[in-house]
């Protein structure tokens, strides 16, 4: 584990009755740190347990949610770079749905707040945005807190294998028709 994570762990089990609050405000920091989110879930299920670990998970990952959601449009350098990145990984024209937006937060290494991006394209608007956020964050929260130690017991083969169906989820729950906008598809076609 990383030696940030380490502290603030110590310091929360020093403090008592604050150390819910500091809990959930660690989900909100820990993006400065480059902690990732799986990290601090399972950290949580072995502080609090399984279910108030979860409950503090997901009040964390949902305050920041809503924070990444009133502060993107006042970074629009930060969202065309998530943008470019979206559109290099996934396309231009591709639109997640909600369950491969779940399943790709389920995959420890890809970016939170990316995937925040995707959401935000599906769902524009904040009560939208929330209760996909919701539905997204909570296989997360729930997985990771209450199975997070045995994941740390697995072979790299089963842990692979994991992984490998992850991504098989994500290929048969994406959306199967792709809308191209009359001017795209002629202006890469036209010589």
């Amino acid at each position: 584990m990383d030696e940030q994570l380490l502290i603030m762990l110590s310091i929360m089990q020093g403090s008592g009755m604050l150390a819910p609050v500091l809990f959930i405000m660690f989900h909100v920091v820990r993006q400065f740190m480059f902690i990732p989110v799986v990290l601090v879930c399972m950290a949580g299920g072995m502080l609090f347990g399984s279910i108030l670990g979860t409950v503090y998970s997901m009040t964390g990952l949902m305050l920041l949610s809503a924070l990444f959601y009133f502060c993107i449009r006042k970074i629009p350098r930060t969202h065309e770079k998530l943008m470019r990145i979206k559109h290099r990984w996934f396309g231009p024209y591709v639109k997640m749905t909600v369950g491969q937006i779940a399943v790709l937060r389920l995959i420890p290494f890809f970016h939170y707040q990316l995937l925040n991006v995707c959401l935000l394209e599906r769902r524009p608007d904040f009560r939208g945005f929330m209760k996909g956020a919701f539905a997204t964050n909570l296989p997360l929260a729930f997985f990771y807190t209450i199975f997070g130690e045995y994941i740390t017991q697995f072979s790299p083969g089963i842990a692979t294998l994991i992984v490998i169906a992850l991504f098989i989820l994500f290929y048969l729950l994406r959306e199967k028709i792709v809308t191209i906008k009359w001017h795209d598809f002629f202006s890469h076609t036209s010589v």
